[in-house]
Parts: C-alpha cells; structure tokens; sequence
C-alpha cells in the first residue's frame, strides 16, 4: 500500500508539508479502510513529530493497534484439532476451508472436514469437490439437513481414525442473525462431546472494508472467534482493513487468501505488513 511514502519522500528531501499533503494522505488513509478514528490519530501524531522521528511514531503507533493476542494456529498435538470456520456467506468461506485442507495436508497432517453448511447444495458440491482433489475425506449430510449432525459424524469419525486435524464448514446466512448463531453455537457443543474445540476462524473479505468490521464484531459477540481468515489480499484489497479489524475487535488476523486457487493461503505476517503501509 506505501500509505506514507509520498510524505516521507518529501521530509527526507527538506521540502516542507502543505496543507495538501495532510488533506491527500487523511484521503489515502480513510480510502484504504483504516478507519476515520484511527486516521485521525495518526495525521495528528505525524503533525507533531519531528520530521526524523515521524516515520518510528507512525510505525509504533500502527503497532501499538494490532492484537496482542497469538497469531499462530493452535495444533492441539496429543489428540484431534478441531476448527471451525464461519463467516457470512460470499466472503470465500468455503474455499478458505479447502486451503486449510491443502495447507494441512502439506505439512503432511491428516484432515477430515465436514461440510455443515447444508443449507447450500453448491458448498456441498464445492467441499466434496475440493476434498477429492485435494485428498481429504469429506462427511457430509443430507441437503437442508441438521449441520450439527453433520459435525458431530465428523467429529466421531475424526477420532476413530486419529485424524490430526478436523475442520467444520458452516453456513453464514447473516439475513437470520440469532438462527444462525443458534446453529454455530449448537455445532460447537456437539463437537466439545468428543473432542476440544481449538480455532474459531473468521472469513473476512478484505474488499468489504468497514463492513467487515461490522462482520467481525458481531461474530465475535455471538461465537469465540480466535482468529480471522481474510480473503481477497491479492492486490485489490484496500489494505489497511486488517489493521481496522485488529484495532476495534482485537482478533488478530492469522491467515489471509491470496488468490483463487488452494495453494493460496499465507499466514498473516504483521511486521512485513505495517512496512508495507509505510514503507
């Protein structure tokens, strides 16, 4: 993104900033979805630094609104890792879903995934789908059937074959908020009756910008999110959503899709990240 290069462009040549130039980088700002608050702190906090500490105060400053919670996965090791995936649908949820499986598998871990999002007979397809190329066994259900039956086959199968990891595809259908919660919540409790839940991963499209926030926010009231899966990274992003999100809710961004294809799926690194605002 390079959100402040023209500026510190400038203060290392010795030319000074007009008013032009606070007015062009507050629009940079507010148009790569950081946020009209976190914005206006940081336009704020460069006008009174020191043209040689500006950059240090920018950069610590982003920092300081990332989460502080762990970004890494948590690989329970001794017994199954379940996950389980949500989000509202459209934001490549399901697709996020089989590049879990595809990085799994190449870190040579068996996968077993079970497609509880039966409200959509073309998720069903698409996971088998994934499942067959990528060569993860796939438990699904009948078509508008209970999601938390599909689970729970999944989960017990899982077991008694010592699978190292289990991920959940879950329906998203925003439009019946506390049913779909409700459903969440009811598949998280049939796969704690055999084995620990240690993910909750969101799928945030990166280019849905302040509503994925919103998004965000009401996940993480409704379900325990751990960590955010955001899609769409590859370019036409407008990147400072990832910092937004971290900022308001606090979840850190663990994974982000760069691409269509299952290969391209990147754990988030955030340092690399904030040099590529400011740099």
């Amino acid at each position: 993104m390079a959100l402040f290069s023209k500026l510190f462009n400038k203060l290392r040549g010795g030319a000074a900033i007009a008013a032009a130039d606070w007015e062009e980088l507050e629009h940079n700002l507010i148009e790569s979805d950081l946020g009209a608050a976190l914005t206006e702190e940081i336009i704020a906090l460069a006008k009174k630094a020191k043209a040689e500490d500006i950059e240090s105060a920018i950069l610590a400053t982003l920092s300081s609104h990332l989460a502080t919670a762990s970004r890494e996965l948590q690989i329970a090791g001794e017994r199954v890792t379940s996950i389980i995936v949500v989000g509202v649908n459209g934001t490549g949820k399901t697709t996020s879903v089989a590049k879990l499986m595809k990085y799994f598998k190449d870190q040579s871990h068996s996968v077993i995934v079970a497609a509880a999002d039966t409200f959509r007979a073309a998720a069903i397809d698409q996971i088998q789908t994934w499942g067959e190329r990528i060569g993860v066994p796939v438990v699904v259900g009948k078509f508008e059937g209970d999601p938390a039956s599909v689970a729970f086959d999944g989960i017990k199968r899982a077991t008694s074959e010592n699978a190292e990891i289990f991920i959940v595809d879950t329906a998203g259908r925003l439009h019946t908020k506390s049913g779909l919660m409700d459903e969440l919540s009811k598949i998280r409790r049939v796969v704690e009756k055999v084995s620990p839940i240690d993910e909750v991963l969101l799928v945030v499209d990166a280019t849905t910008g302040q509503n994925g926030i919103t998004q965000a926010r009401l996940f993480a009231e409704s379900v325990a999110v751990t960590g955010i899966i955001l899609t769409k990274m590859d370019g036409s992003a407008k990147g400072g959503i990832a910092l937004a999100i971290e900022a308001q809710t606090g979840i850190p961004v663990k994974l982000i899709g760069v691409g269509e294809s299952a290969a391209d799926l990147q754990i988030f690194d955030a340092d690399a990240y904030l040099q590529g605002l400011i740099a």
